[in-house]
Parts: structure tokens; C-alpha cells; sequence
């Protein structure tokens, strides 16, 4: 045992008591000798002998006095893993470093995401516990790099194993003529020396080193760190099959199936099988990324900007805040920024789905990595690097697919516990079969892949062949892939449509949603008072009146009175100017509107002038049961019409309403509005149940109410006052307010803010699962059934068995079929765009 230093930084020191607590109760360890804490540096330095104590009870023991280490997060690239058992694999050895608190692997997207103690890891520690199992592994780049690393990696894997691929197949398929060369008309084409046992035996052994020979190197590697994975598998497998056959090549008499059983064809077609599942996986794994991929690869290599007058092209990765930028049609803009100068059109359905083009014109805001379309103009930078919207996205994205869903660390945790299990059953299956059942059974059964005669090979010789059959077929291969692969395409295909999923949790909540709240104003409704209505009366025309009310509204700061002014601009209306202006606060204005006085405001103020509103009672009412303010307008002391201002419904609302409630979801709006206004937008949206008068800080309370009835929720919020109740939901969702999309709250994020997207989100959500339940499925039945079948369960009724080279294929084709079945998600569509409200069903 060692005697080790360490120094931890901790939240919350912040008085000499402090010190002096966390001092004497780290002394009074057994196994701490020194204990000592820099105040100004809110750390901790503790010697101790790490065979008396360790660092989890050292870090426990400051926990309990209220205090809280600061934790450092690092990614990295692992090239090398192939199945669930390697993700297992991977992560124990890097939680097994002290300091480590969490190693999370995603096996589709090849990454390692590390939580730890600051101060007490450092990376080279965790590069080497990965490395020391032979996989590569490097720090995990950003952007434009990550996208070009990322591509290099992949091609290379693909290149190395095709290369083997190169290898075993000529080699293999020499071997297996060789062996059928007595057979049909094969005698007159295959040359006799192919079946000559040594040369066979030179054809294999090139193909067991070279090819499989890194399967006997990593699973050394795990083994020497108490570790098995799919690597051990593979390597008895192969290793049984060549050494038996090596040694009834070279000594036939000494009881291991005698001559006839050299399964030189099953190491050589085993490895190629293997080898052509790794193939397949490294071609198509890349490809549940893609969504990811073009994103990161929108933004420009270049940015033209201006200096000095004149136009400098630079990398983009250079551009400084308050730098000047020109865009030409055609070319990606290559920052976020605020148009200065021109007008154009601008695609952003890549990184909002919005489908079309949106006008730009001086004081509008831009997004890095959409696309300029007609017209040139120049913006200033006000985000840069990894502030952009564009870097923000594909940064949640990526923490999304580095994130586990609870279905897939069952899943791991099954496939890393499965290896044992397996080599326990093949052993079982070798007794079986070589001390009883190989003597109950006809001895000329033959397989797919052999013509030997089962009474050929003998007891040993058949014993070992099933057993190596159920170590090939057992691979949890598919189970690693059901679930990454999945998240991947489904977080990827959320970002092509404008929904960010924080977590893959979240996708695994959202499809297990029963009640969607929305909060009102800002998103079932515009967030803003518009002009609903004007009412005229006493023989004006609508025009004359909301004339007048603009005009009498003109210098307020009233939201109502702004909306007044606005509609009757948007109009096209000249409004006057007032030669003299009142605010009558609670009530409305007064005015002097060309000679005559203006009044605008409610019933109170009409009542203290002397108005008469009788004319337009019943108007006023039926408007206001429609959840409408209603602004009386007279002039000269008499009422000449009213003027309906409303927070109005989006145009979408309605219908994402209606296509939610026909997934089978409640529906509830959440809002501080008095009730009839509240029902009355209840109505126009389709929405069944209101709670009206709810204060921000009660929202939460009436989320924890639908839960504690047994809904899982969603909260559909604006990210800023709904904080509280997206927190409180099983899922917030939040409605995109800008640019800076990070500091959204809520699990999803919709980045253009349409209501339709919490339709879309749930679909994509619902979707994924189902794909991920379906990819379980399949493997899990490829397993439970393949192993029965490999352990020869099925011999009585079939008298058929499975070689390992036909094992390795089968395993091979679950893999391959796993990933393909995740790549339908690709074609994914949400109801609303595709033209039918039909359910998604993955």
C-alpha cells in the first residue's frame, strides 16, 4: 500500500470555522496522517495511506459536513469498441481510477464522456486505463476538427478492416474447397493439394494471426485487468477450433476427434465471418450520425470581413466580435450577427426545419451556418466560437448522444455480466454432448457448412464444436448497438427539424407522456396585444375610429395603446399628431386630436366624463366574453366606437392542440389570466381544461398535481417565468426565445419557438423508443433463440446443426440488421408535414 498526497478544490469554504471543522474531522480518519485547507483557495490537502483509507470515504466525509467538490468534465474519441461488452468494459476500468465519479461510453458514437474530482484526475490517467485494453483513444475535438477527426477515424477503421476482410476471405474460401474437394464435381476443378491437411493448415494459420489475432491480444488485455468481453468469445472460439485441428493434424491418436476432425474451414471462415461483421458495423455505424455531421459542417471554412476599408477573406474560426461581415447569395454565413447594410433572403431550415426563405433587413439577426440566398449585405459579429448558435446545437446534441437512457444501461449492464455466463453454458454444452448426448443421436446429422458425418469427428470432436458454436453465437453485439444507435438517429433527426433533446432521456420521457400544460401568454398566444376588432358606431366607419384612438394613444407607453398605434400604421394609416395628451392611469387617455377632445380607455373613464357607452353595451360585452379588452373611443363627449385589443392564439395552436388530443394526450393550459379570458382562449385552441389564476410561482404546484393523479408531463413553457413548472415536469419543453439557445430551461428545446414542434418532438420521441424496443427485441430473440439452436436443443427435430462459421455469420447479419433497422428513422417525417395526422410508428 501507498502513501499518496492529494489536494481537492470544495465549494462552500468560506470562514476559518469552515477550516477547521473539515480539518478535524479528516484527522480523525484512520489513514489520514496530514489534513490541511487553504481558505483563500477553497481547497483541501490530505495525505493517507491508501491501504487504511481511501479516497471515496475522504471525499464522503467532507460531503457530510455540507460541502461539495468541484468536478471537471472531459471527453474523449475510443476507437476500437465494437460491442456492449467493450462500452462495460471501457467504463469499468475508467471508474475503477480514484477521483472518477461517472464514465459514461456511447458506443455508436465512439466517445467517453468522464466526470471527476478536479484535482485528483488527471487525463493521461484515464488515456492510459482505456489504452492498457487496447482501444485508441485521444481528446475529443470541437467543430470544423471534431468533423474531420471524426471522418479520419471512421475511414480508417473501414480501412483496416477491409483490408482483413482482403485477407480471410480468399484464404478461407481456398480452405473450405480444399475440404469439399472429395465431393461432387469439385475433384475435377479444386487441385488435390488444397486438401492436404499441412497446407490447409499454412492457408489458416496467416488467416488466425493476422486477422484474428486481434481478438487474442484484447482479450488478454481485459483479462489481466479481471475484464472479459465479446474479444474472449471470439478468441476461444477461434483458438479451440485451430488447436484442435493443429493437433489432429500433427497427432491423430491422441483422443481429440481423431483426423477427420481439423476444423481448419470453421477458424478460417469463423474469423471471416467475424471480420465481415466488424466491415459492415464500421460502414454503417457512421452513418446514424450523419444528422450531426451536417451540422457541424455548415459553417464556413471562411469569413470575408472588412479592414481598413477594404474586404479581407479569413478562417472563420478567427472572427472577433464587432467584426464586419460581408455575404454574397449563395454563400453560408459564417457567424451569428445583426444586419447593418442590405436586404436579402435567408435559408435556415437546417438548423430551424423552417422550409422557407426569411427576409433580412437591417437590425435583424443571423444565424452562423444558414444560408444567404438573393441579396448581399453586411452584419456585425455578435457571437463567435462556441457562442454561436450553430456550436450551441451541436453541442447539445453530441451531450445528448453521450447521455444513457435507462433502457440502454440495462442493456449494458446485461451484455457485460452475459460473457461469464456464456463460457459457463459452452462448457456445459461441451459435457452434455461429449459424456451423454452424443452417443442418443444419428451419427450422420450433417451442418451448412461441413460434410463431415457427425460419427466422424468423434465425441470430443462434435462436444467441441457445439461449444464453440454457442461462444460465437452469444455475442451481445446487437444489444450494444439497439440502443446508441437509436439516440443517435433520433437526436439527430429532433436537430433537422428544429428540436434540441438535452439529455436521451428525455426522448425516453417524452414518449411516456400523458398531459401536456401549456402556459398561455408567450405560447398558445402571440405573447403580445394585437388590435382583434373595431366596433363602429354613431355612423363612423371602423377606419375614422381607430383613427382616433391612434391618434389619442399615440404618446402612451400602454402595451394596449402601442397596439392601438401599430394596427392603424400597418394599416397604412397617416396618425395625427395630439396638440395635448393626458394619461389617465387605471383608465385610459385624453387628447386633443384636431380641435376636439379624444377620449380612449374603459367604461370607468366614459362614466367620469359623461359619456354615454349604452349604444355599444352589447357589442363591449360579446367581445369581452371572448376574452377581448375593450378600449371605448368618443369624441367631443360623444361615443363613436370601440376598439378590441386581445393577446391572440397562434395560427398554429388549434391544430397542434387537436393533433396532440388525437395521440391520446390531456391537454391543460396553465394561466394568471382571470377565468372567462382564459376559457375563452381555451376554446379558440381546442383546449379541455383550464386552470386560470395561477401566479408563476404556482405553476409548479399544479404540474406536482397532474403527477401526484399519475400523469407523466410535459411542460410546454417560454423558458424564462414557466421556469419553476418545466423543472417540476417530467419534461420541459421549452419554446426557443432567441439565439442562445444553452440557457434555455427544459429538456427540449423548440429553436423556432412553433407549436407544432411539440407535436413533432413527441412523434420523434415516440419513434426513437419504439426503434430502440424493436432493435432490443431482435437482438434479444437473435440471442434467445440462436443459443438454443447452437447447443443443438433442436437436433431431435431438425437433425441440423450450426457451425461456428454459420454462427459468426448470424451474428454478423443481427449487427448489420440492427443498425439498418435504426437507419429507417432517417425517413422520418413529422404527420403534420407528410399531409396526415396518422400516429408515427417508428
Amino acid at each position: 500500500m501507498a502513501r499518496r498526497e492529494i489536494s481537492l478544490r470544495w465549494q462552500g469554504i468560506s470562514c476559518a470555522a469552515c477550516v477547521a471543522k473539515i480539518e478535524r474531522a479528516l484527522r480523525r480518519l484512520k489513514g489520514v496522517e496530514e489534513a490541511s485547507v487553504n481558505l483563500a483557495g477553497g481547497t483541501v490537502r490530505v495525505v493517507y495511506d491508501d491501504g487504511k483509507v481511501d479516497l471515496n470515504t475522504i471525499v464522503t466525509t467532507v460531503r457530510d459536513l455540507g460541502y461539495e467538490p468541484v468536478t471537471e468534465e472531459a471527453l474523449f474519441t475510443v476507437t476500437g469498441m465494437t460491442c456492449a461488452a467493450c462500452v462495460r468494459k471501457v467504463e469499468r476500468a475508467v471508474s475503477r481510477i480514484p477521483g472518477v465519479l461517472e464514465a459514461n461510453v456511447n458506443l455508436a458514437a465512439s466517445s467517453l464522456r468522464v466526470v471527476y474530482l478536479s484535482g485528483a484526475v488527471e487525463r493521461g490517467q484515464i488515456k492510459r486505463a482505456v489504452r492498457e485494453l487496447d482501444y485508441g483513444v485521444e481528446d475529443r475535438l470541437e467543430g470544423q476538427a471534431a468533423l474531420e477527426r471524426e471522418k479520419e477515424l471512421r475511414e480508417e477503421e473501414i480501412r483496416k478492416q477491409k483490408r482483413r476482410l482482403l485477407l480471410t476471405w480468399p484464404i478461407a474460401v481456398l480452405v473450405m474447397a480444399g475440404m469439399l474437394r472429395h465431393y461432387w464435381i469439385l475433384e475435377d476443378i479444386v487441385p488435390a493439394f488444397l486438401a492436404n491437411k499441412y497446407v490447409q493448415w499454412a492457408l489458416t494459420t496467416p488467416v488466425v494471426i493476422f486477422a484474428g489475432g486481434q481478438f487474442f491480444v484484447n482479450s488478454w488485455r481485459g483479462l489481466k485487468k479481471g475484464i472479459t468481453d465479446m474479444n474472449l468469445l471470439y478468441a476461444t472460439g477461434i483458438g479451440a477450433a485451430y488447436l484442435i485441428a493443429v493437433i489432429n493434424t500433427l497427432w491423430p491418436d491422441a483422443g481429440f476427434g481423431g483426423e477427420k476432425a481439423t476444423f481448419y474451414e470453421s477458424a478460417a471462415f469463423l474469423t471471416a465471418f467475424i471480420v465481415l461483421g466488424r466491415y459492415l458495423e464500421a460502414v454503417t455505424r457512421g452513418r446514424t450520425s450523419e444528422a450531426l455531421r451536417r451540422l457541424m459542417s455548415l459553417q464556413p471554412p471562411t469569413a470575408r470581413i472588412i479592414r481598413d476599408g477594404e474586404e479581407v477573406e479569413i478562417p472563420a474560426d478567427e472572427v472577433v466580435k464587432g467584426d464586419i461581415i460581408v455575404v454574397r447569395p449563395g454563400e453560408a454565413i459564417p457567424v451569428d450577427g445583426q444586419v447593418v447594410e442590405g436586404f436579402s433572403t435567408v435559408d435556415e431550415s437546417m438548423l430551424t426545419g423552417e422550409s422557407l426563405p426569411v427576409e433580412k433587413k437591417p437590425g435583424d439577426q443571423v444565424i452562423g451556418g444558414t444560408i444567404n440566398r438573393t441579396g448581399t449585405f453586411k452584419f456585425t459579429a455578435t457571437r463567435v466560437g462556441r457562442e454561436t448558435m450553430l456550436s450551441q446545437i451541436v453541442k447539445m446534441v453530441e451531450d445528448a448522444q453521450g447521455s444513457k437512457p435507462p433502457l440502454q444501461k440495462i442493456a449494458d449492464v446485461v451484455a457485460g455480466h452475459f460473457i461469464l455466463a456464456v463460457h459457463v453454458l459452452s462448457l456445459l454444452v461441451f459435457l452434455f454432448w461429449f459424456f451423454y448426448g452424443f452417443d442418443r443421436f444419428e451419427p450422420y446429422i450433417r451442418s451448412a457448412f461441413s460434410t463431415m458425418a457427425l460419427g466422424d469427428i468423434r465425441a470430443f470432436g462434435f462436444s467441441l464444436l457445439m461449444s464453440i458454436t454457442v461462444l460465437v453465437i452469444s455475442c451481445p453485439c446487437a444489444v450494444g448497438l439497439a440502443t446508441p444507435s437509436a439516440i443517435m438517429a433520433g437526436t439527430g433527426k429532433g436537430a433537422e427539424n428544429g428540436i434540441l433533446f438535452k439529455t436521451a432521456e428525455a426522448i425516453e420521457k417524452i414518449n411516456k407522456v400523458r398531459a401536456v400544460v401549456f402556459d398561455k401568454t408567450g405560447t398558445l398566444t402571440r405573447g403580445e396585444p394585437v388590435v382583434t376588432d373595431v366596433v363602429p358606431l354613431a355612423g363612423n366607419n371602423g377606419e375614422r375610429v381607430l383613427l382616433l384612438a391612434a391618434a389619442a394613444d399615440k404618446n402612451s407607453e400602454h402595451p394596449l395603446a402601442q397596439a392601438v398605434v401599430r394596427a392603424a400604421r400597418e394599416k397604412g394609416l397617416a396618425v395625427a399628431e395630439p396638440s395635448a395628451f393626458t394619461a389617465l392611469p387605471g383608465r385610459g387617455v385624453e387628447a386633443m386630436v384636431a380641435g376636439k377632445t379624444v377620449y380612449a380607455g374603459n367604461r370607468t373613464l366614459m362614466g367620469e366624463k359623461g359619456i354615454s357607452w349604452e349604444e355599444g353595451r352589447e357589442a363591449a360585452e360579446k367581445l369581452e366574453e371572448e376574452g377581448k379588452t375593450v378600449i371605448f373611443v368618443a369624441e367631443a363627449g360623444k361615443l363613436v366606437g370601440l376598439v378590441a385589443v386581445a393577446d391572440t392564439l397562434k395560427e398554429e395552436a388549434a391544430l397542434a392542440v387537436k393533433l396532440l388530443k388525437e395521440k391520446g394526450l390531456k391537454v391543460i393550459m396553465l394561466t394568471g389570466d382571470n377565468r372567462r379570458t382564459a376559457q375563452a382562449i381555451a376554446r379558440q385552441a381546442g383546449v379541455d381544461e383550464v386552470r386560470a389564476e395561477v401566479l408563476p410561482w404556482e405553476k409548479a404546484e399544479k404540474v406536482k398535481e397532474l403527477q401526484a393523479e399519475g400523469y407523466t408531463v410535459a411542460m410546454v413553457g417560454d423558458g424564462i417565468n414557466d421556469a419553476p413548472a418545466l423543472a417540476q415536469a417530467d419534461v420541459g419543453i421549452a419554446i426557443g426565445t432567441g439565439t442562445d439557445v444553452a440557457k434555455e430551461t427544459g429538456d427540449v428545446i423548440l429553436i423556432r419557438g412553433e407549436l407544432l414542434d411539440v407535436v413533432a418532438a413527441v412523434e420523434i420521441g415516440r419513434a426513437t423508443i419504439n426503434k430502440v424496443k424493436q432493435n432490443l427485441f431482435w437482438a434479444f430473440i437473435y440471442n434467445s433463440l440462436g443459443i438454443p439452436l447452437a447447443a443443438g436443443l433442436f437436433i431431435p427435430v431438425n437433425h441440423f446443426i450450426v457451425t461456428p462459421e454459420l454462427a459468426a455469420l448470424l451474428m454478423a447479419l443481427s449487427s448489420f440488421s440492427v443498425t439498418m433497422n435504426t437507419l429507417l428513422l432517417k425517413r422520418f417525417v413529422p404527420s403534420f408535414r407528410r399531409g396526415t395526422r396518422a400516429p408515427v410508428r417508428g
